[in-house]
């Protein structure tokens, strides 16, 4: 068991302060800080610190010895690579809206543009590996998103109770149809709008959204959240785009697994994020970068409904699990009290984060290292299992990512 440090993302959509307060450094930062990275990512690998304080490559690690770092089973799943990542989301202002691709779809994705010869740090590059990329966002603070496509019939009702005039042949042609393929069909529309008729479509659907929040409507907070994304992205379709998703609002410990084909978009707040070791990301607004409608399209899963929000299973006093059907990652959350040890099986590898208070893992064999709040650690698979409790007493709260079931 080892010390990581990790590499911090400075997207524009970033907090100047959540990641900084985490790790106990100056705040304001001096630039926005988007995402703490924690794993073997080729595009920032985290680094293991020894005990005479050297830092090695994460990757390096798993290169030289990965049936010892991954496990002999891991290591031959995913030839060497370790199938997670980790990250500490802080979003200060909303991301682009997006869907990750499915195994066969990135595979099939990235073959294409390998034989289209398209480069690999091309702006217009979609697949940068052959890999899906599922996830699960579990709230730090409260965490507002935008993800996967509401129930056609409060859609088409949200869609009708705007007054804009403009906008009621696209309301109806949603209640005509409200079902998967009613959705598939308005989102392509909106989605593909000529720019001409979106500069004149989105104002009156704006007002409407004014009025609609003045006269405490139904959908006050869905209204509310087109009218931030219509002023932060003028004249974008994703504003559109965004009347047809579930608003999601996150508490602490609360969180959603968001599948391939998942349309959404992060808003607001402080996360822990998992998903697969991938890069592979097809957005369709919300951002200034490349947007490939039809490619998203192919990828897009128009199922519909309630995104189901969950709290964690207690599978023993001081340690819930987060289930999904992702092999690659599985999410843990550690409630350390005092007088309450946490078993942390040896399951392959690991990754702990500390986010709130001082916590004690040992390992058995009179191996100890402390974990202060925003400090991480690397558990091998050859390494044993470990023992975690709070070091001085005071509540202490741990996230474990591993590889899937």
């Amino acid at each position: 068991m080892e010390l990581l440090h990790n590499a911090i993302r400075p997207y524009a959509w970033g907090s100047r302060t959540a990641i900084s307060e985490l790790l106990g450094k100056a705040v304001p930062a001096p630039h926005p800080e988007a995402e703490l990275w924690m794993g073997a990512h080729p595009g920032d690998p985290s680094k293991v610190v020894g005990p005479d304080g050297a830092e090695r490559s994460l990757l390096e690690l798993l290169a030289e010895d990965p049936k010892g770092q991954l496990g002999e089973v891991f290591a031959t799943r995913w030839g060497g690579r370790l199938p997670f990542l980790m990250k500490v989301l802080a979003a200060e202002e909303a991301l682009s809206l997006q869907a990750h691709p499915s195994a066969e779809q990135a595979a099939s994705g990235f073959a294409a543009e390998e034989k289209a010869g398209v480069p690999m740090d091309a702006a217009t590059r979609n697949y940068k590996d052959p890999s899906p990329k599922p996830e699960l966002i579990c709230a730090l603070t409260e965490f507002h998103a935008l993800a996967g496509f509401r129930d056609p019939h409060r859609s088409a009702a949200l869609l009708r109770s705007l007054d804009a005039p403009d906008f009621a042949p696209y309301a109806e042609l949603l209640a005509a149809q409200p079902d998967a393929q009613g959705l598939r069909a308005l989102f392509t529309t909106l989605i593909t709008l000529p720019q001409t008729a979106l500069d004149l479509l989105l104002p009156q659907v704006l007002d409407a959204c004014v009025l609609h929040v003045k006269e405490r409507g139904e959908f006050d907070l869905e209204c509310r959240t087109v009218l931030e994304l219509g002023e932060a992205y003028p004249g974008d379709a994703g504003v559109l785009a965004a009347l047809l998703l579930n608003r999601l609002v996150l508490q602490p410990g609360e969180a959603v697994h968001l599948p391939a084909g998942n349309l959404h978009a992060y808003l607001h707040g402080t996360g822990i994020e998992i998903l697969a070791n991938s890069d592979n990301v097809l957005r369709c607004g919300l951002t200034p970068k490349h947007v490939d409608v039809p490619e998203l399209l192919r990828v897009l899963d128009f199922t519909c409904g309630d995104m189901p929000v969950q709290r964690g299973e207690e599978v023993t006093p001081g340690l819930a699990v987060y289930r999904t059907p992702s092999s690659e990652f599985e999410l843990s959350r550690l409630d350390l009290t005092a007088g309450v040890d946490v078993r942390v099986d040896d399951a392959g590898p690991q990754i702990l984060l500390c986010v709130r208070g001082t916590v004690s893992v040992l390992d058995g064999a009179g191996g100890e290292l402390e974990l202060t709040r925003g400090q991480s650690m690397w558990l091998a698979a050859a390494d044993p299992a470990v023992v975690a409790r709070s070091a001085n007493g005071e509540p202490a709260l741990v996230f474990r990512a591993t590889a899937g079931a």
